[in-house]
């Protein structure tokens, strides 16, 4: 027999918070003559670390009971069960558990005895005991000789509030046709940054939140998508002067990532099926659409499903990506139809990317694989190939050193751009094939540095005078605790803290009689929302849930 242990949890993914007092891990016994597979030990607590004796009578095993890891034995014979030991270190079972669910132990050779790890001590605990015994143990001693290297901790000041911050997080960054500015979005509106060094400006004047711009051909119109929680989205043109905006889109939805046609009458886009942020209502009929843009007509759809369209170079195919983006499938696949929706064509796809992006020529693609970012010909050959950075049947170049996101090209195909934070990068092709016209003998390095987007933007700051009265304090003072105080904030700040605080007219009161105020407490390791790579809500559930267990 071989006995293992298995995570047996519903679900069939990871999740956090399992609970480890119903069943997670069983062990099972597989029969190497009869090829079987049997469960032996299973219920409350789980059960995983299966320790045969050696005499192969009993089965020395961990469980959780309550708070505590316990460990039991089986008598294989009976079924009966007993706890030996319970001042053991917490089992991972919760966990990925990437290194086991917990330490290995053993018995010693007569089986009187189990060797066992426990809070940073080896104990032997006698294996004799039965339900009514307690076991005997006893710590086994020892020393190891360690040569730890002490570095000086690092540490950043990081102000509680400034009156301004520059946002890190650029989205959807695209750059113009004569790459003479880029236009991105930030903080839930697009803003535009003339290059190389012109200070961001908002180029937007509504309310609604605004997401995934893309220049016209002729770079003097913008198209991008909006997003309101309650009128939800629509899609939109916008001349670069201002004087001309246009809506054409006249249903309720979520709509994603225009792209124009070569020539500039026709916008691709995506209308998303709904999700857990922004609803499902008004998400009947996704797909990838068509419309003209000078909104003659209403929206046409071409396919069900796809993501990321974007035109031939001809204007008579639409590319699309399968499989998601961040998240969803590991394998990426891109495919085409005609205007129809008709003559579907397979071309390419890869496991670990996230996006792929086929140049305006249609003779190079980029795409992201673990992030990081890599360009290749497209490859012609009439069916599906499979296009990764270990790809060997094309010239594959590795583009940015560290990683990259927004990535697209330039107008002529010979360029590619991306950001990484708050950084705008750039790179030619005869930087990175040798066997190009222009291309250097000698291939510059990847570039980590790259131009700073620079936008500045006012923090908000709350209005008004609260005072929290009647409450204890913690007061982070040493050990003091006040009884009875009052919290005193005005605006953005408190102004005092203590038990003969002056409450001004002016300053709302709450009564905090029974409870208690104490200092925030920062999750450092959040997952603010679920993994979904789409457009921001401007009320998200989780971040109220978030403030409201403090």
């Amino acid at each position: 027999y071989i006995y293992y242990s298995e995570d047996m949890y519903p679900g069939g993914f990871f999740q956090y918070n399992k609970d480890p007092n119903s069943q997670i891990y069983v062990i099972k016994r597989y029969d190497r003559e009869k090829g079987e597979t049997k469960t032996i030990i299973r219920g409350p607590g789980g059960a995983f670390r299966p320790q045969l004796s050696n005499d192969g009578k009993k089965l020395a095993f961990l469980k959780r009971v309550r708070t505590k890891t316990v460990l039991y034995i089986h008598d294989l014979a009976t079924g009966e069960e007993f706890p030996l030991f319970d001042n053991l270190s917490k089992d991972q079972q919760e966990a990925w558990a990437i290194f086991g669910v917990y330490p290995g132990f053993d018995w010693m050779p007569n089986d009187k005895e189990i060797v066992i790890y426990g809070l940073g001590k080896i104990w032997r605990v006698a294996a004799t005991a039965n339900s009514s015994e307690r076991a005997i143990v006893k710590e086994i001693p020892f020393t190891v000789d360690v040569q730890t290297k002490v570095a000086e901790t690092v540490r950043f000041q990081n102000d509680a509030y400034t009156d301004k911050f520059n946002a890190k997080v650029i989205r959807h960054a695209v750059t113009a046709p004569d790459e003479s500015a880029i236009v991105f979005n930030a903080v839930g509106h697009l803003y535009k940054k003339a290059l190389p060094n012109g200070k961001p400006k908002r180029i937007t004047k509504s309310s609604s939140f605004e997401f995934e711009p893309t220049f016209s051909p002729d770079g003097k119109t913008l198209a991008f998508v909006t997003w309101e929680d309650e009128a939800m989205g629509t899609l939109q043109t916008m001349s670069l002067n201002g004087k001309q905006s246009k809506t054409l889109t006249t249903q309720k939805g979520i709509y994603r990532t225009p792209a124009f046609s070569p020539d500039g009458k026709w916008l691709v886009f995506r209308k998303d099926g709904g999700n857990s942020h922004q609803g499902f209502t008004h998400c009947k009929e996704p797909g990838l659409y068509l419309v003209p843009v000078d909104g003659s007509a209403t929206p046409k759809l071409l396919i069900p499903n796809g993501g990321f369209p974007q035109f031939s170079a001809d204007g008579k195919r639409i590319f699309y990506q399968k499989g998601g983006y961040v998240f969803g499938s590991l394998t990426k696949s891109v495919e085409s139809v005609d205007l129809n929706g008709k003559d579907k064509k397979e071309h390419f796809d890869g496991k670990y990317a996230q996006r792929y992006h086929i140049s305006p020529d249609n003779r190079w693609v980029a795409w992201s694989e673990l992030w990081k970012v890599y360009i290749a010909p497209f490859p012609k050959i009439g069916k599906k190939v499979g296009l990764t950075s270990k790809t060997k049947a094309v010239p594959v170049a590795q583009v940015a050193r560290d990683a990259g996101i927004n990535i697209h090209w330039s107008t002529d195909s010979k360029k590619l751009f991306w950001t990484l934070g708050d950084e705008y990068f750039s790179d030619n092709l005869t930087e990175r094939f040798k066997f190009l016209e222009g291309a250097l003998d000698s291939l510059p390095p990847m570039d980590s540095t790259g131009l700073k987007v620079e936008l500045t933007i006012e923090s908000d700051t709350p209005e008004g005078m609260i005072a929290l009265t009647n409450a204890r304090i913690i007061t982070m003072e040493g050990t003091e605790v006040i009884e009875e105080g009052t919290v005193l904030i005005s605006n953005n700040k408190i102004e005092a803290v203590g038990t003969d605080v002056e409450v001004p007219a002016k300053a709302t009161t709450i009564d905090c009689t029974g409870k208690t105020i104490m200092p925030g407490i920062m999750d450092v390791h959040a997952h603010s929302g679920n993994f979904r790579y789409g457009l921001s809500p401007e009320k998200q559930w989780e971040y109220y849930a978030n403030l409201a267990y403090g």
